[in-house]
């Protein structure tokens, strides 16, 4: 039997890394993206999303060899953590 952490559908992968997210009404700024997985990301941000907010993100790779990574996500959670907030959010379309 599978214990908790291995019961997700998708593996996360540890980025921490910076990103572009542009909110519903078109403001753009900058978080970190946590981790990341097939279905979704964990962003470090520093003001509160709400639930159910769409964002547009880009994630930039190390190397010029890839592209950005954009994305359109759905905010399903956001936490109080230190100074800032983590949200978890589900990829809604990869756009690149």
């Amino acid at each position: 039997m599978k214990d908790y952490s291995e019961k997700r559908d998708f593996h996360r992968m540890q980025v921490n890394s910076p990103i572009d997210v542009t909110d519903g009404s078109g403001r753009t700024f900058s978080a970190i993206c946590r981790d990341l997985s097939a279905a979704g990301m964990q962003l470090y941000v520093t003001e509160a999303l709400s639930v159910g907010e769409e964002l547009r993100t880009r994630l930039k790779p190390a190397s010029d060899q890839f592209p950005p990574l954009e994305a359109v996500c759905e905010v399903v959670r956001c936490e109080p953590e230190g100074d800032g907030f983590l949200v978890g959010t589900n990829i809604q379309e990869v756009l690149q």
